[in-house]
């Protein structure tokens, strides 16, 4: 099972958002019983960013783990989904 992390600055709002919106994502997809879903702040994780294979944040995130993450404001502003979602599917197949 893929662990996929859900981060903002912290945990709460926009984490919220994006995570209902990427569980809708994942049932669509036929991708809910393959993927562990966790939502947290970024300052919790930043020490654990290696035990997640999908991270996608809302918050600005350090340079040392940038390339890491996928951006999810797409899902708070419209623009940018499916390649966001794309994004994401290439890492769960990885």
């Amino acid at each position: 099972m893929k662990k996929l992390l859900i981060m903002c600055g912290t945990g709460i709002a926009t984490s919220t958002v994006v995570t209902g919106k990427v569980k809708e994502w994942l049932k669509d997809n036929n991708l809910d019983d393959k993927v562990s879903l966790h939502q947290s702040k970024i300052s919790d994780e930043l020490g654990r960013i290696d035990d997640y294979d999908v991270i996608i944040s809302t918050t600005l995130v350090p340079e040392n783990v940038k390339e890491k993450v996928i951006d999810g404001v797409p899902l708070l502003t419209g623009m940018g989904i499916d390649e966001m979602y794309d994004k994401v599917l290439q890492k769960l197949n990885s």
